[in-house]
């Protein structure tokens, strides 16, 4: 048997996770997908502290604790908490953690997860703090490629949208870069990919390509990644500016591989056309679903020593 390399592990970002515990996370969510086990997390509280909307997220963590017979407590915003009343997110969560034994954080500040991390004597998993990242999307993403293609390597992959703030996509990102893949970033000019990002994808050797249009690269893709542009993360002007540049329509798909597949975080606002969810390229809603399964993973190998 492997040893759980995860157990009592913080998972606050995906620059932190090697390979092997990716593909020990990878591994463990087939198990749950294709086996019904006990609920082996029936002793265990896992507080769900959301400090900005969410609608998979919250869901698919409670969903995946449920299943795993884990209590759960927490809240879906920060209204009726004592930080209305003036209290840090430090005392918060240092209390909070005398509650729990595990803690999922989402908060709109960067580092927020990190500062949990630190004050918290039970393990924490990033849900998303701000503009800087979000692990489990990363790795529901990958499982969900995973499932929907031959192999991880030799990848044709376009990621379209919001490339300076999307946290899931500097996620993804940083996951990718342990594969041998291509990448064609298509985004507006103001939402190129940061510096940061992209130097440390030429110094892992990632090929990658900038692009101002969907049509430059569908053809060439195996995976095509969308995101929303986020209106809470720009100025009325900017947004409106900006909001419709990248939209995917079924008439885009004419000449596109036959194994492509369309991701997308979710939520979209009008990025991906309603009539492409008919097409067999969309495949955003069997990434959705896979939120349960990565995170029933995570959750079991976080909290439970022996592997199942």
């Amino acid at each position: 048997m492997t040893d759980n390399i995860l157990y009592q592990h913080d998972i606050i970002s995906t620059k932190d996770l090697q390979l092997t515990e990716v593909e020990l996370v990878l591994k463990t969510a087939k198990l749950f997908q294709e086996t019904r086990f006990p609920k082996i997390l029936e002793d265990k509280v896992i507080a769900n502290c959301f400090f900005e909307p969410s609608t998979r997220t919250r869901l698919s963590f409670e969903a995946a604790a449920l299943r795993l017979g884990a209590k759960t407590i927490g809240f879906a915003s920060d209204d009726g908490l004592s930080i209305q009343k003036g209290e840090t997110l430090h005392d918060t969560m240092r209390v909070i953690a005398e509650y729990a034994d595990l803690i999922t954080i989402r908060h709109p500040a960067e580092g927020s997860a990190c500062l949990t991390a630190e004050i918290a004597d039970c393990p924490v998993i990033n849900a998303g703090d701000g503009a800087n990242q979000h692990p489990t999307q990363a790795l529901i993403d990958l499982f969900t490629i995973q499932q929907c293609q031959p192999t991880l390597n030799d990848l044709s992959i376009a990621i379209v949208g919001d490339l300076k703030y999307g946290r899931t996509i500097h996620s993804f990102l940083e996951l990718f870069s342990l594969y041998d893949v291509r990448l064609y970033l298509v985004s507006p000019e103001i939402l190129m990919l940061p510096n940061s990002v992209c130097d440390k994808l030429k110094k892992r050797g990632v090929r990658f390509s900038f692009h101002q249009t969907i049509e430059e690269v569908i053809s060439k893709v195996d995976i095509l990644y969308l995101s929303r542009i986020q209106q809470e993360r720009f100025s009325d002007a900017e947004y409106k500016f900006i909001k419709d540049q990248f939209i995917m329509r079924g008439s885009m798909l004419k000449n596109v591989k036959p194994n492509l597949k369309i991701l997308h975080p979710l939520p979209r606002v009008n990025e991906i056309s309603h009539e492409v969810d008919k097409t067999p390229y969309a495949y955003y809603f069997q990434q959705a679903a896979n939120g349960v399964v990565v995170r029933q993973a995570l959750l079991t190998l976080i909290l439970h020593e022996p592997l199942l």
